[in-house]
């Protein structure tokens, strides 16, 4: 998987870090650099190290998928862009009581947001990638994407959130035809 096609597939994995950290720009208008730097750093961990986990579990399972992983790619990506998709147009939660420095909430946001990079790991047995380019890229975005999601957050609003998570579910959509076509033809 080349560096571009790398940085793209972190990105659209980021929006629904981008989304959640809007919100938590929203709930936490004052929040200072350190606990922003504090988020940020949680959903950038766990969006790097949920792929290689999920990297990990695809090796074991390799021979039985190896036939159809470039299909198993594609109906993993275009599950979540899908999912993405449909959760943008979901009705908005009650975000007032959201506090992101409360540990459990962060840890529960970081986690709910890298499930989907989780899936990706697995589709990425199909393809070769440099894990550690991709564990390193793909925090560095996510990190990047909080930050500014937070700091859009506090100066204007939640209208962009659903964009995002559109957009970033058809890279993910987009990104799983690539593989397939690399793979078939």
């Amino acid at each position: 998987m080349s560096f571009v096609t790398l940085t793209l597939l972190a990105f659209g994995l980021s929006f629904d870090t981008f989304a959640v950290s809007i919100t938590c720009g929203i709930a936490r208008k004052h929040i200072v650099f350190w606990e922003a730097l504090r988020v940020a750093l949680a959903f950038a961990f766990f969006q790097s190290t949920m792929p290689l986990l999920g990297w990990g579990f695809g090796m074991t399972i390799k021979s039985v998928i190896e036939p159809i992983d470039h299909w198993l790619a594609l109906a993993l990506l275009c599950l979540i862009g899908i999912k993405m998709i449909i959760e943008a147009f979901g009705s908005d939660e009650n975000n007032n009581t959201l506090d992101p420095l409360n540990p459990k909430v962060l840890f529960t946001l970081a986690l709910a947001t890298s499930i989907d990079a989780f899936a990706v790991g697995i589709g990425f047995v199909a393809v070769s990638v440099n894990m550690l380019q991709a564990y390193l890229t793909i925090g560095a975005v996510t990190f990047l994407v909080a930050m500014l999601g937070m700091l859009f957050g506090k100066s204007i609003g939640s209208v962009i959130g659903k964009r995002m998570e559109i957009i970033g579910g058809l890279i993910l959509i987009a990104l799983g035809i690539k593989i397939v076509f690399e793979h078939v033809g």
